[in-house]
């Protein structure tokens, strides 16, 4: 009866996150996506139009963002790791990187202002977005993946961006792999497994450094939304079919330019807000 009259308390903030997970779903279906790149900037809003303050809302919003990663990285990761598409020596050769790197993403997110947060936002999105619209498709850095150093290198940095972006990795992680020769499947797949690595402690690092904040939405533990977590999945997964049907029917390179052209937008967003 209490949980039943706190929804009914704050029937705005549940309705509004139903909302945004359904717009989510609906563009992560059609755009072959389901990371915060799409999901941080529909919470950032939904948050802002209740009350949150500016100076939690993003934090707010990518530490919830990466709860919902949780279930959605792991259900890819093993989905891909049964069709032998996940190649486990890179993987390995990451996972302790990446885990180092998101334990940076957290304590820099905590110390950071919303406006350097914004800024990192726009840099990333804006390279991202510029990547799949002008990188030719046979651009390559080598014909093997390497193993050493530069790779681990490669996986903190991966882990701390990926952290403070509420990403799953895969756009770093399948370029690079991509840019070695592998084939996009494998890259795809392998990119999955660094999801969970990122997902996991990450949200359990924003609900800790987060806690006890002041202004937090009513169900947050520290800067994680669970009821935004708990309205937000299963909205996005509704939709996310329906993105999908609509997808079927445009070309790969369209498709392509429309999220480099929804990056732009959701960049242009915050730089605006700077």
């Amino acid at each position: 009866m209490a949980l039943i009259q706190l929804i009914a308390d704050n029937g705005y903030l549940v309705a509004a996150l139903l909302g945004g997970g359904l717009v989510m779903g609906f563009i992560a279906g059609l755009l072959g996506v389901g990371g915060g790149a799409v999901l941080v900037p529909v919470l950032y809003e939904v948050f802002r139009s209740v009350g949150v303050g500016e100076d939690i809302c993003l934090h707010l919003s990518i530490g919830t963002s990466l709860l919902v990663m949780v279930p959605t990285s792991l259900r890819s990761f093993y989905a891909h790791k049964k069709q032998g598409s996940v190649d486990l020596q890179v993987l390995r050769t990451l996972a302790v990187p990446v885990v180092i790197g998101v334990c940076i993403g957290i304590f820099a997110a905590k110390y950071s202002d919303p406006y350097t947060l914004k800024l990192i936002w726009v840099v990333c999105l804006t390279l991202l977005a510029l990547r799949m619209v002008f990188a030719p498709d046979h651009w390559r850095l080598g014909s093997a993946v390497p193993l050493g150093y530069g790779m681990r290198i490669f996986g903190v940095l991966v882990g701390s961006l990926s952290t403070i972006m509420s990403i799953g990795g895969g756009a770093f992680t399948s370029t690079m792999m991509t840019l070695y020769g592998r084939p996009i499947l494998q890259a795809v797949g392998t990119s999955s497994g660094i999801g969970p690595l990122i997902a996991v402690p990450g949200a359990l690092g924003f609900a800790w450094v987060g806690y006890g904040a002041a202004g937090l939405p009513f169900g947050s533990v520290g800067y994680v939304s669970l009821v935004g977590a708990v309205v937000v999945i299963p909205a996005s997964v509704l939709a996310a079919p329906w993105g999908a049907k609509v997808a079927h029917g445009i070309p790969k390179r369209t498709l392509e330019l429309i999220f480099a052209s929804c990056l732009g937008l959701i960049s242009l967003r915050f730089f605006l807000s700077l």
